[in-house]
């Protein structure tokens, strides 16, 4: 009998290169299942911010997404940027006809978090910029059928936590020498916010955090990584019940992917941030 394949993560990838540390969404060592990585040549962290598309940057961003799904066989698909949630709408025009799902966004998580604590209990959102997430609510109600402005939602900025400016820069984030300033503001915040019940990390920057968020505060902390793993979980055999041997277990390895890569010759033209030689 042939197996099923192992459930596979696609990555759209912003034309922002960056290292990222284990627990970013752009750190295969993240993930405990095969990820592949596309990068859109010319959708720039600015353009992703706009959220407003060109036409040729979403030609391109229909071409990725039908390159994961056609060539890499992904399940499901997100991105290395929150504010891709902009195009969500985008991403679910190409899957009316592809049994694939989207994760645009760690916020999609939202509603099922708030279905699970009182009507009185609130949640933190932590996000890399609170000003700035607070103005993608129309989006959000679009994309997603919901607000992000509501009373038992707590947003928290952590542009002034030392050491995170790294990620605006698009540089290296030092993660021990972030993690204290990250677990100070939970405490503060927490003080602040006494009726918060959960925690939401917005930014994919931020699951490097969530163990120690979590033993700080007590809570359960939810991100972008627990979105896509709660996702691939529905692809995934059950090995503790049910129907067994239909499906072929994940090898552990990760294929090699640098910047640039999976980018067509003719579309290297386009980046904005050109791959190391």
């Amino acid at each position: 009998m042939s197996l099923k394949p192992a459930p596979v993560l696609g990555v759209i990838r912003l034309d922002y290169d960056y290292p990222p540390a284990c627990g970013d969404i752009d750190c295969p060592d993240t993930y405990g299942y095969d990820v592949y990585y596309k990068v859109v040549p010319g959708f720039t962290f600015e353009m992703a911010q706009s959220g407003s598309l060109t036409p040729a940057v979403q030609q391109r961003f229909i071409e990725s997404c039908n390159w994961l799904i056609n060539t890499k066989k992904v399940n499901v698909i997100t991105g290395d940027c929150g504010f891709m949630v902009y195009f969500q709408d985008i991403a679910q025009s190409i899957i009316k006809t592809k049994p694939v799902c989207f994760v645009m966004s760690s916020l999609l998580q939202l509603k099922s978090i708030q279905a699970t604590l009182s009507p009185v209990d609130e949640i933190i959102i932590m996000t890399a910029n609170g000003v700035a997430l607070s103005q993608m609510n129309e989006a959000f109600q679009k994309a997603c059928g919901f607000s992000v402005v509501d009373d038992r939602l707590r947003v928290v900025g952590c542009e002034n936590v030392p050491g995170f400016e790294a990620v605006a820069a698009g540089d290296k984030v030092d993660v021990a020498k972030v993690q204290p300033g990250m677990i100070q503001l939970v405490k503060e915040s927490l003080v602040k916010y006494p009726k918060v019940k959960a925690i939401l990390l917005e930014c994919t920057e931020l699951p490097p955090y969530a163990n120690a968020i979590r033993e700080c505060s007590g809570l359960p902390v939810w991100d972008v990584i627990s979105a896509c793993n709660y996702v691939v979980s529905a692809y995934l055999n059950e090995p503790r019940y049910g129907k067994q041997g239909w499906q072929a277990s994940w090898d552990g390895v990760q294929q090699e992917y640098k910047f640039g890569d999976n980018v067509l010759k003719s579309n290297k033209v386009y980046l904005v941030n050109k791959p190391a030689q």
